[in-house]
């Protein structure tokens, strides 16, 4: 990822979700954050990604991404279900969705998601592929204009 920034939270509590998601808005890219629950042993990391850069990446990746991966089943089983209800953090509003994804909403608006790293790091790499291969139309006339005046191999 861009810019690798971890960042610990105790309990998504309004000013520790706030810095957290300012600074993602902030620089655009991807937070990593790790968050201890309380009445949990294990720590659980996610990729705090902001709506936007999310919605680039999805734009750019063709394919979603694959869900039967070796140790999704190990954990499926080992984490309780959540709550069907939002969990609201001050201003925030966090709301679990299928697939283990988070949306993360400020006034009725989701201004972030949270993902699993993997996902996250996959989703970046797809569109990264993605959008190296495209060129527009203009781009695409113009780089082949630039190889038809570049000389043959025979003639150097």
């Amino acid at each position: 990822m861009g810019i690798q920034i971890d960042v610990v939270v105790g309990y998504p509590i309004n000013d520790e979700v706030e810095r957290v998601l300012g600074l993602a808005e902030a620089v655009g890219e991807p937070v990593t954050v790790t968050f201890m629950w309380e009445g949990r042993e294990e720590a659980e990391r996610a990729v705090l990604v902001p709506a936007a850069t999310l919605a680039l990446w999805e734009h750019w990746a063709p394919t979603a991404y694959p869900t039967n991966g070796a140790g999704d089943e190990s954990r499926a089983v080992a984490e309780e279900p959540e709550l069907a209800h939002p969990a609201e953090f001050g201003a925030f509003t966090l709301f679990r969705r299928a697939g283990g994804r988070t949306a993360v909403a400020r006034k009725g608006v989701v201004v972030a998601e949270l993902l699993d790293p993997d996902e996250a790091h996959w989703l970046q790499e797809q569109a990264r592929d993605v959008r190296q291969g495209f060129m527009d139309p203009k781009q695409k006339a113009a780089f082949e204009e630039f190889l038809t005046r570049q000389a043959s191999l025979d003639e150097q």
